[in-house]
């Protein structure tokens, strides 16, 4: 996540998306009162500015917006310009999976994915809840439930979508890095069969009604 008062914006960062290579686009051009959240190398430098900042959630790399409240006030959210990435539903869960698998730290999701193939993982109840939980809508909601992002950037349509985000801005971020990619396939769709592909439509049914995706 990064908070630019200066330019008046909040990037919410939601999981498997790509939201680390546009953080290390807007970090690159980062003003020097930004506050950033995560692992990006001034995300890191700076990470003390927030260390005794009273909150309403974590304040880590993928806040919401209802985590970062009392970091930033509900009116200010609704000033600034808003916005997240967004990625076809089956596409991101192939992604999650490889990624959780790599990973080495204690945590439920990575000991089932370690410990099972895709579709166990995404028959498991823990991964299904999840998911339904975490619309990308989520990420943008303030704590009175009201929706207030801007622009949903969609990475299978990076370019058109970041048009909109550099004209707000006034500079370019191209090219954007190519950071966090996971170890798998190109095509995501030999993971699935139509028993999976119906766990994921049900699971995610509000993102991709909202934003069109289809399998494939």
């Amino acid at each position: 996540m990064i908070i630019s008062h200066g330019r008046r914006y909040i990037f919410v960062h939601a999981p498997k998306t790509g939201g680390t290579s546009l953080a290390l686009a807007l970090e690159a051009r980062a003003m020097k009162d930004d506050i950033m959240l995560g692992d990006t190398p001034k995300a890191i430098k700076r990470r003390h500015r927030v260390k005794d900042v009273q909150t309403s959630g974590r304040l880590w790399k993928h806040a919401t917006l209802r985590d970062i409240e009392g970091l930033v006030s509900r009116a200010e959210m609704a000033e600034y310009f808003v916005f997240t990435l967004v990625r076809n539903p089956w596409d991101r869960m192939v992604s999650y999976y490889h990624w959780l698998r790599a990973q080495g730290f204690d945590h439920p999701a990575v000991t089932l994915a370690k410990s099972s193939d895709f579709a166990g993982f995404l028959r498991a109840p823990t991964t299904q809840t999840s998911f339904r939980a975490t619309p990308f809508t989520s990420y943008v909601t303030d704590a009175e439930g009201q929706d207030l992002g801007n622009l949903f950037i969609r990475l299978e349509h990076l370019e058109e979508d970041l048009s909109v985000l550099e004209q707000h801005l006034g500079f370019s971020l191209r090219p954007l890095p190519h950071e966090n990619r996971s170890d798998r396939g190109s095509d995501y769709r030999a993971a699935y069969t139509d028993e999976l592909v119906d766990i994921v439509a049900k699971c995610c049914a509000s993102d991709i009604k909202r934003f069109g995706y289809k399998f494939g």
